[in-house]
């Protein structure tokens, strides 16, 4: 009986260190390629259009394809479908570090994010399949912590690479941390190679990445241009088709009768859609601000900027762990409380507002964040049978990406209609600057506060269902 206890422990051990590596990659990469953007731009030669792709190429089809392969890992095994997005990935980092034009480093970025969704639509349900419930919530917020590590690593190590190597050095990281993931994978991963091999959802599917697709590159810049204000329309449409057709099927895709009657799977999707749409473009807006409106440069304000992160790395572990202990809604309410309080505060940012507050502000969302995040992830993951995980895992990460999406979107339909063609350090752009931020702080506290309402019934219809 021992000597079982201590092989179920080394495989927790090995998928904890797999879905840790898996977890740090991709907001690693995310900041780590947003520093070396100028560097390829340089390189290359490539306007500003070809540039954002580097960035949306790989965020887009990530959010389109990650509910598919859910369902597809479900009922194929989710195994396979990890490991074969593991090869993907290498592949592609490969294709990355060596492309000799943008257009190639666009099409292997498209690639990356399409095994990124193979990926992450796994990692969280792999580890939930073989983590006790007792332990969920700590290696949850383990796993979130290494999230958080990669946020606040990706600057600094990717800025490092980038001058002492080159760009293509970030993507020669990516490939070696794939190589160990495969391996590791191969060799020591538990869980079968099988799911239970249902029919699978081809239109459901197809419906599900178009609309999705169409709806975050509309997102991207919904103020400006008639194409994409187009494109997010039409995405509407198929949401509301996918949807539609969803419910009427035997076998879908996304159960959605099943979503609407599990409450608490319901509203902890929606609270972390609310959460990402408050939070995510923080670090955005405040960048502006440092840099344009208090003079600070790019290097300090980074420094700045790292403590949100830093806080979250540190604490996750400690409220994922809590949240085994006591209802991860109460812990998630709380959480998404005390952002809503540091967004309220950042109202009041003046051209005067010592940087002293602005860090402890930081700090102080960076705790709330961190009690919503991996108590959230528990709740979710908690709110579903084990045959449906990968559901649960891919779900979560559509809202994730959804609400960060929506995030930025907010930003750049205030900032276009405050600033319009002010030139950038005119007095009139500082002052149309601070407006645009307090009218940003507002809708996020505001977002924030309905994401505590949220939280608290999910507490209470996880109370009933019990």
């Amino acid at each position: 009986m021992e000597k079982n206890m201590e092989h179920s422990r080394e495989q927790i051990r090995i998928t904890l260190i797999i879905v840790m590596i898996t977890s740090f990659i991709t907001p690693f990469m995310s900041n780590a390629i947003n520093l070396a953007i100028p560097a390829i731009g340089v390189q290359f030669g490539g306007n500003q259009s070809w540039l954002n792709w580097v960035v949306s190429g790989f965020l887009i089809p990530c959010a389109a394809f990650l509910l598919p392969f859910g369902h597809l890992a479900d009922r194929y095994g989710r195994k396979k479908i990890f490991l074969l997005g593991m090869i993907i990935l290498a592949i592609a980092a490969l294709g990355c570090a060596l492309a000799p034009s943008l257009p190639l480093l666009v099409m292997f970025r498209v690639i990356q994010g399409i095994a990124s969704a193979m990926i992450f639509s796994n990692s969280t349900a792999i580890l939930t399949s073989v983590v006790p419930p007792q332990s969920r919530g700590k290696m949850l917020g383990i796993v979130s912590a290494a999230t958080y590590v990669g946020l606040s690593a990706g600057p600094v190590l990717g800025g490092f690479i980038t001058g002492a190597v080159s760009w293509r050095g970030i993507f020669y990281f990516n490939l070696l941390l794939a190589l160990i993931v495969i391996v590791l994978t191969v060799w020591k991963l538990p869980g079968e190679w099988t799911g239970s091999a249902s029919k699978f959802d081809g239109l459901g599917s197809v419906l599900c990445i178009a609309a999705q697709a169409l709806l975050l590159f509309g997102l991207g810049d919904l103020a400006t241009s008639g194409l994409y204000r187009l494109s997010f329309i039409v995405g509407i449409l198929l949401v509301a088709a996918f949807l539609w057709y969803e419910s009427r099927r035997q076998n879908p895709l996304v159960p959605v009768g099943y979503i609407v009657k599990n409450k608490p799977f319901l509203f902890s999707n929606l609270a972390n859609l609310i959460n990402y749409s408050a939070i995510f473009a923080l670090s955005f807006v405040l960048s502006l601000y440092l840099q344009t409106v208090l003079g600070i440069d790019s290097a300090t304000a980074g420094l700045i900027l790292l403590i949100e992160p830093v806080i979250m790395a540190l604490l996750s572990p400690v409220t994922g762990a809590l949240s085994d202990k006591i209802r991860p809604a109460v812990l998630a309410a709380l959480g998404m409380g005390l952002s809503a309080l540091g967004l309220f505060l950042f109202i009041f940012l003046s051209v005067n507002t010592p940087i002293g507050l602005i860090i402890l502000n930081l700090a102080f969302i960076g705790l709330g964040f961190a009690l919503f995040a991996s108590p959230n992830t528990n709740a979710i993951m908690g709110a579903v049978d084990r045959s449906m995980y990968g559901l649960g895992s891919s779900m979560m990460g559509n809202m994730r990406l959804l609400g960060q999406s929506i995030s930025m979107a907010i930003v750049s339909l205030i900032t276009s209609a405050q600033i319009g063609d002010f030139p950038i350090g005119s007095e009139s752009y500082v002052a149309k600057l601070m407006a645009s931020l307090r009218i940003s702080f507002i809708v996020f506290a505001v977002l924030c506060s309905l994401g505590v309402l949220t939280c608290l019934v999910n507490s209470r219809a996880s109370r009933q269902e019990q």
